[in-house]
């Protein structure tokens, strides 16, 4: 019974070291729980993305569809105006 005892305390020896190395290493559980960090923050940037181009498809085919959308896509973006329109531009100070 005393060589079984010394294996068991030495195989716990061996799991402590191996536990420790695991949890303090760059390798180990430190570079898991970073991946782990840096997939979150991907996926959740990539669903932020994926409604945003979402977004942008409906307002493309607004565009191609409604003639009005289309004229306030221009007048937004290019800054057009129709002739005999007075444009006022109004700017906000703190």
């Amino acid at each position: 019974m005393d060589r079984r005892r010394q294996v068991v305390w030495g195989a716990v020896v061996v799991a402590l070291i191996l536990a420790v190395g695991s949890l303090s290493g760059e390798g180990g559980f430190r570079r898991y729980a970073r991946l782990k960090r840096d997939l979150d923050s991907l996926q959740d940037r990539n669903a932020k993305l994926e409604a945003e181009n979402q977004r942008l498809k409906r307002e493309v085919q607004r565009v191609r569809s409604e003639p009005a959308a289309l004229e306030r896509a221009a007048r937004e973006s290019l800054g057009l105006v129709r002739p005999g329109e007075v444009v006022f531009n109004v700017e906000e100070h703190p």
